[in-house]
């Protein structure tokens, strides 16, 4: 079999066709990692400057109310990971930047799609596109060529009359040309590690390695499937239509289909309904019990009974920052009701989505592309999880000084003063570790590895009835 594959290495070496279409592609393959690379650093450049002269203005105020101080508010940006570079996932579509305020959760904005110009939203070179559609293109006609053309000049009929068995010519042809598909893989990460050889440490290292697994199974399932194709029908035409079909149901067809249909079957809410829920849960009280106005007097009975007082203007205390941050914390079980159940139907979608790679091993793929490059879905609710709960901090810390700072109940004209602003912590972001959220793709790479076994095993068995000859 070894000499069989170096043989097939030696025949794709000479094909001069193949050469060119093979250096324009690494052509392309580099200038995609470089943008990529290029986009990221200055992406995040431009981040950690904002973020650093935000942090110069909040730090530069000289005496302001606590609350007035909420409302200023700060901005958070969302962090560009390493591996982005490779695959941008949801990150071009679900916004870059989220501003914390008092009172509000707000949705994140600006959005790199949002920005484009309407023809550059289709024409931007990426390397997960090449990764996906082009490369896999490029091993399915390779794959059929390999077959096809031997049998047309007789090359196999002599193998297998030299004693050459149907299933070692099939799974040689198959290697030799996944092989190929590995070398051009292996580069992408080489060009990727020189420039990002200073930035690398072990989690990005990990996910590397199982972004790579992800789509070396890929690979070797359209090479295995296309030669068994080419090798069991007479008609080259038929075998190469098929598996053009086949490509195009699981990269194409498909993936928008089941898509949209576990969107229908796990819906979410239109943004006014959820808002207006939102909005009648914090007014009227969750499930519409305890509205705002009883749960301000049951606090306001509560504080006078604890210091022992007769009125709001004999509290030690300024009640109007116990107000706001009891506003803030209902706020907040508002929010964990919403979006809780929002991350549960995101949570049924993904699930029901990953077991479409049942049908389509490029849904898996896909899944598992993001999934290693932090830029899923799963990690955006991880960023903005934290980035909430970050919030909730910065604004408690903003009202307790309004509150036992020294002002009393309705001195809305006292100011803190600048060694306090410069007290609140900034916001830092935690990157996810992959160990913490690699269950949610242990289904893909079943799959995708089911999918490999199962070609596999078509290679061996499937030889028995296949026209080599």
């Amino acid at each position: 079999m070894w000499q069989i594959i170096k043989n097939e290495w030696v025949y794709l070496s000479r094909n001069k066709t193949l050469l060119v279409v093979s250096s324009g592609f690494v052509l392309v393959l580099l200038v995609a990692v470089w943008l990529g690379h290029r986009q990221t650093q200055e992406q995040q450049q431009r981040y950690e400057l904002a973020q650093k002269e935000l942090r110069q203005q909040w730090e530069n105020i000289d005496g302001m109310n606590p609350h007035g101080a909420a409302h200023y508010g700060t901005y958070v940006f969302k962090p560009a990971g390493l591996l982005s570079s490779l695959d941008e996932g949801v990150n071009n579509v679900t916004g870059k930047v989220l501003r914390v305020e008092g009172h509000v959760q707000n949705e994140i904005v600006y959005s790199e799609a949002s920005q484009m110009q309407f023809v550059s939203k289709f024409g931007k070179l990426k390397t997960a596109l090449l990764l996906q559609y082009i490369l896999p293109l490029l091993l399915l006609f390779l794959a059929f060529h390999s077959v096809s053309s031997e049998k047309q000049n007789g090359r196999l009929k002599l193998l297998v009359l030299q004693g050459a068995k149907p299933s070692t010519l099939v799974w040689a042809k198959t290697l030799s040309v996944w092989s190929y598909g590995m070398l051009l893989l292996s580069l992408t990460f080489l060009v990727y590690l020189l420039f990002n050889g200073a930035s690398l440490n072990a989690e990005v290292i990990n996910r590397s390695l199982w972004f790579y697994l992800s789509y070396a199974l890929y690979y070797f399932v359209i090479s295995g499937l296309t030669v068994l194709f080419s090798a069991r029908w007479q008609n080259a035409t038929i075998a190469l239509t098929s598996m053009l079909g086949i490509w195009m149901l699981w990269t194409i067809f498909l993936p928008n289909i089941l898509l949209t249909s576990v969107e229908k079957w796990h819906e979410l809410p239109s943004r006014n309904a959820f808002q207006a829920a939102m909005k009648e849960d914090r007014s009227k009280g969750i499930d519409g019990h305890n509205p705002a106005d009883d749960r301000s007097k049951e606090l306001e009975d509560k504080t006078l009974s604890e210091y022992g007082v007769d009125s709001l203007s004999q509290l030690p205390i300024n009640f109007d920052g116990l107000v706001m941050q009891a506003d803030e914390e209902y706020g907040n079980q508002v929010w964990d009701k919403h979006f809780g159940n929002l991350r549960k139907v995101f949570t049924q979608q993904k699930q029901s989505y990953q077991l479409a790679g049942i049908l389509s091993p490029f849904i898996s793929l896909q899944n598992a592309s993001m999934g290693f490059s932090a830029s899923d879905n799963l990690h955006h609710q991880e960023f903005l999880a934290q980035v909430e709960h970050y919030r909730r901090g910065f604004i408690k810390t903003l009202n307790d000084k309004h509150a036992y700072g020294g002002s009393k109940t309705g001195d809305w004209g006292w100011e803190a003063d600048n060694d306090f602003f410069k007290s609140v912590p900034d916001y830092e972001y935690n990157s996810i570790a992959l160990n913490s959220v690699f269950g949610h793709y242990i289904p893909d790479l079943l799959l995708l590895a089911g999918w490999s076994l199962l070609i596999s095993l078509l290679l061996g068995v499937g030889t028995r009835k296949m026209q080599l000859i």
